[in-house]
């Protein structure tokens, strides 16, 4: 058993959200990664991809998404479900609040980048 407490190292500022990693392997985890995103009104994230299906579960405003050339609204209290490896984008169409559960090997991929990312707050 493992309980876990958010510290300053834990939390990536990225010009888009703010991730706040909460189980994963560095932490005590070994299957599983979990963050909270805190995205401010009108960002947008980069396109990307994840080699790892992730659940979403907004707790607060909403986002608009777009995977797979089709545009979804979620909304707080809804779980959003991404499949891995398809092109996604992420659009705060208000601040919005979220808790993201994936396997915590997955790596992101950017279009006209080489090679992948690792997701530093799921490591």
């Amino acid at each position: 058993m493992h309980v876990i407490s958010v510290s300053p190292d834990d939390v990536t500022v990225s010009p888009n959200a703010t991730m706040t990693g909460l189980a994963a392997p560095s932490r005590g985890s070994r299957e599983l990664s979990t963050w909270h995103v805190d995205m401010p009104a009108g960002a947008t994230g980069p396109e990307h991809s994840v080699s790892r299906e992730q659940v979403w579960l907004l707790t607060a405003g909403s986002l608009e998404v777009t995977c797979d050339g089709r545009t979804e609204k979620v909304t707080a209290g809804q779980t959003l479900v991404l499949p891995p490896d398809v092109l996604r984008r992420i659009h705060a169409a208000q601040s919005f609040e979220a808790y993201v559960v994936m396997r915590a090997d997955g790596v992101a991929a950017v279009p006209g980048t080489e090679g992948t990312r690792v997701l530093p707050w799921a490591r």
